[in-house]
Formats: C-alpha cells, sequence, structure tokens
C-alpha cells in the first residue's frame, strides 16, 4: 500500500465503507484493546492450534513491513497468543496492527504502546513457542470473514472489516463523499434540519407489501 492510500482510508472509518459492502467484515466482538487505534494494512494471514504460537513467531519475522497479522485460532477462546511483548516486536517491525480471533493478554500494557492489536477478549492464560503447528501465508477464517493473503483490513474502534485489494476503490470513494457530505450534515441537523429523505412517503408506500405481491406473482399464485 502507498502512503497517499494510507491517508485516505485513515481519513474514513470502516463504518463509512461499511454502508457499501455486503461482506467482509468481522463480528461485532472484534475491537482494539485501544479504542483509540486505528489500522489498515494488507494481510500477512496465521493459522495457529492451542498453545503453540511457533507459526505467530515465524510470521513476524517474514511478514512485510506495514502488514496486518490476522491470526485464525482455530476456534480457541482461552489462550492468548498476543500480549505486551508480541505486541512490542510487531511495533518495532513496522507492521500496520494485529488482529487475533481469541484472547489477547496484557492488555494495560498494550493499550499503553500504542499499537493497534483486536480481538475477541481477554485472558490470563498465554501459549507457547512448541514449533508443531501452524501454516502462514493461507486463506483464514477470522471472527466469521474468509482472510485471503495481501486483502486489505481496516480497523478502528467500531470493528474490522476486510477487502479485496483489487476492489476496495468503489467502496473507498464513496466513503470520501460521504465524509465530505457528513460536514454539511452536521451543520443541517444543529440547525434544527431533518435527514434528507421523504421518511413518510416511503413508509406510505408499504414496500414490504409490494414485494410480497411481485414475490407471488412470480411464483404463479396470481
Amino acid at each position: 500500500m502507498t502512503q497517499e492510500l494510507i491517508d485516505r482510508f485513515m481519513k474514513v472509518d470502516p463504518a463509512t465503507i461499511g454502508h457499501y459492502i455486503g461482506g467482509g467484515f468481522m463480528r461485532p466482538e472484534m475491537k482494539p484493546i485501544d479504542r483509540h487505534s486505528k489500522m489498515v494494512g494488507p494481510a500477512y494471514t496465521i493459522r495457529m492450534q492451542g498453545k503453540d504460537s511457533a507459526c505467530l513467531y515465524y510470521a513476524m519475522k517474514h511478514a512485510p513491513a506495514g502488514s496486518v497479522l490476522v491470526i485464525d485460532r482455530c476456534g480457541d477462546t482461552t489462550y492468548a497468543c498476543v500480549g505486551e511483548m508480541v505486541a512490542l516486536l510487531s511495533k518495532c517491525q513496522g507492521f500496520a496492527g494485529i488482529v487475533v480471533d481469541g484472547p489477547a493478554t496484557d492488555s494495560l500494557g498494550i493499550e499503553a504502546l500504542g499499537f493497534p492489536v483486536f480481538c475477541t477478549g481477554i485472558s490470563a492464560v498465554t501459549t507457547n513457542v512448541l514449533g508443531v503447528s501452524g501454516e502462514v501465508d493461507v486463506e483464514i477464517s477470522c471472527s466469521g470473514t474468509v482472510v485471503h493473503p495481501g486483502d486489505i483490513v481496516f480497523g478502528d474502534a467500531d470493528g474490522v472489516i476486510v477487502m479485496p485489494p483489487d476492489g476496495y476503490e468503489e467502496a473507498l470513494s464513496k466513503a470520501e463523499v460521504s465524509v465530505a457530505n457528513e460536514v454539511e450534515l452536521r451543520k443541517h441537523f444543529l440547525a434544527g434540519g431533518f435527514a434528507k429523505i421523504n421518511i413518510d412517503r416511503l413508509w406510505e408506500a408499504d414496500t414490504l407489501a409490494m414485494l410480497n405481491e411481485l414475490k407471488k406473482f412470480e411464483d404463479g399464485e396470481n
């Protein structure tokens, strides 16, 4: 990713892009330890099981700077594979952030680092470097969505979305327009205005009933 592209992402929010995508979003429980965190970068994927975190250290040695380390914990919700030292090493390696589909630990230490770590919980039980399992740079599942190596991972306090590296431009451009429009919309609301949509006409149109009638026609009921 170029610095120009990173800057564009940092001026919008995942929730704004969320208006324009139908998939590629992680479950709501995926949140940053530090709510002020915001990150974007290409995914470097990791699949690790149980207590063995050797593949995570392999990833930290070989992933390109600017990557977001995205970790599939294969359903484990007990052992924390990311703590303050892993976060510090990742920050020193120049990574954009970490997303783990499972718990992290050392939450106060990570928060003090100012490095984006996203997780689904906190645990005092941690992993060990055993070296007997794990995969890197493969297609994974993380918090309800598929993540491919190189996918764009974008997260902030509201959650994480994942976009293909060759299909994000339209959603990003629409989000930029929305952000620009919201400047005037805030002024409009503060001046006593209402949302610029004819909600009464939409409500009275009973669109659902029309769709149900159309379905009956297509099903041959009329």
